[in-house]
């Protein structure tokens, strides 16, 4: 198998800097993501989102990254990395745009992989009203007019319903970390 061509990827942890458990400072993240082979690293806002450019396969790197936090800061959580072109690829989709009328109340989960066929179903046979939800591919698109705290989809996730490893961010988050990828 060749080597991946290097490529621009955002690597998000999640449930990092929340509570007073699980504290990495940024400037500690883009350290660990330098320590793992990753070039021009940038990081965003407090909340687990770092930026670079990677030159082997991408999904190699959630594991690689969820392995060096465990070494470095004493705690793993999960890591879900997406390329430019998928970063791209979910703001161009955009399914419920024409209802989120608040970017900090429409959130993207990013899903580690695929839900199994029977995590799908529970998650499909649950009343999540009033959120307008799209699962597409590896991301679930949520409008969250209530706000995310009080939203039925955001504590269906925090239970585990889809059974995959996952992250979230509001599309003003996203949007952020696609333009800052773009800058060099």
């Amino acid at each position: 198998m060749s080597p991946a061509s290097p490529a621009r990827v955002a690597v998000l942890l999640r449930g990092v800097n929340v509570g007073r458990a699980k504290r990495i400072a940024m400037a500690d993240f883009a350290a660990l993501l330098r320590d793992v082979g990753l070039t021009d690293v940038r990081t965003l806002l407090n909340s687990g989102n770092g930026i670079g450019t990677w030159a082997g396969r991408p999904d190699s790197l959630a594991t690689i990254v969820s392995g060096a936090m465990q070494d470095a800061v004493g705690f793993t959580c999960d890591v879900v990395v997406r390329t430019e072109e998928h970063l791209d690829a979910v703001l161009a989709r955009d399914p419920l745009g024409a209802v989120a009328s608040n970017p900090s109340w429409y959130l993207v989960t990013f899903l580690g992989s695929a839900p199994d066929a029977e995590a799908l179903a529970r998650f499909e046979a649950l009343d999540l009203s009033p959120d307008d939800v799209v699962l597409d591919g590896l991301e679930l698109y949520a409008w969250m007019p209530n706000g995310v705290n009080e939203s039925p989809t955001g504590k269906a996730l925090a239970r585990g319903v889809l059974g995959v490893t996952w992250t979230g961010r509001n599309w003003t988050t996203v949007t952020k970390l696609r333009d800052l990828m773009r800058q060099e």
